[in-house]
């Protein structure tokens, strides 16, 4: 008896000592400090990335598979390429550092499930009408914690943004069985004179061409929890608003009407990313 007490608690330590695995998944473009810090050649042709993240205390681990995207499907083709790194991980507040020799990879905690990448400066990366540079937990929490409140400055000019996001999370998308990604384009009109919020054409449609024609309606700037900035969009002749979350001048996020940020998977996150 007293045996199998020493091994449960040498079980018990060991469990304890090595720490908590947290998982990361989502796919990103490969700009060139993607590219640089994963040892990918500059030149080479690559249309995202998929990532796998597990980290645990001062540690992390990756897998990522890359390559040309093969149509209609969310795969590569040929099967992609794969890399695998592992390294020490460093934490500053809510920012992450991936270190693996002399070079290093930054994110933000956009809250407790989702990780953005990084630029050198510590600018959040913009991505494309394809993939957005946000990671997802794998196991997520719902949860409305922002860990980033962006300024509410004067609006200047028009905006457009742009993304593909998981299926189904809209009453809007209107997504049939066998939908991949939501495609998403966004415009946002402001007054010439005044620089005021009036109105706004949201295209969205899982069919190639598009299929359905724009959401048309008018928007507006609120703060909402702890000075947060948020666009409320209202389609003409309905109730129902849609949210995004300003990250910044250059990244919107989806909420759902309780103010949760929508969390993504390993193909697609609920980001749109600034076009013009």
């Amino acid at each position: 008896m007293k045996t199998i007490s020493s091994f449960l608690l040498i079980f018990l330590f060991a469990s304890c000592a090595k720490g908590k695995e947290t998982v990361y998944i989502g796919s990103t473009p490969a700009n060139e400090v993607v590219k640089s810090f994963l040892g990918i050649p500059l030149s080479d042709s690559v249309e995202f990335i998929r990532w796998k993240i597990t980290m645990q205390e001062n540690k992390y681990t990756l897998k990522c598979n890359y390559g040309i995207g093969k149509p209609n499907t969310n795969g590569f083709m040929q099967g992609g390429k794969w890399i695998e790194l592992s390294g020490s991980l460093k934490k500053e507040k809510n920012y992450l550092f991936l270190q693996t020799g002399n070079k290093n990879l930054g994110l933000v905690e956009l809250n407790g499930s989702l990780l953005h990448l990084l630029n050198e400066e510590k600018n959040m990366l913009v991505g494309t009408g394809g993939w957005s540079y946000t990671l997802s937990m794998e196991k997520p929490l719902l949860t409305d914690q922002v860990n980033l409140v962006s300024r509410k400055e004067p609006l200047k000019d028009s905006m457009a943004f742009q993304g593909r996001t998981p299926c189904g999370a809209f009453s809007i998308s209107r997504a049939s069985p066998n939908c991949i990604k939501m495609k998403w384009s966004l415009v946002l009109y402001t007054d010439p004179r005044t620089h005021e919020p009036t109105t706004y054409l949201l295209n969205h449609s899982n069919m190639r061409p598009v299929e359905y024609p724009g959401t048309t309606g008018t928007w507006k700037v609120i703060t909402g929890k702890d000075g947060r900035i948020i666009y409320e969009l209202k389609p003409d002749n309905e109730t129902t608003p849609t949210h995004l979350l300003k990250l910044d001048d250059n990244i919107l996020e989806f909420t759902d009407e309780k103010g949760n940020l929508l969390v993504g998977n390993e193909d697609f996150s609920f980001t749109l990313s600034r076009k013009f």
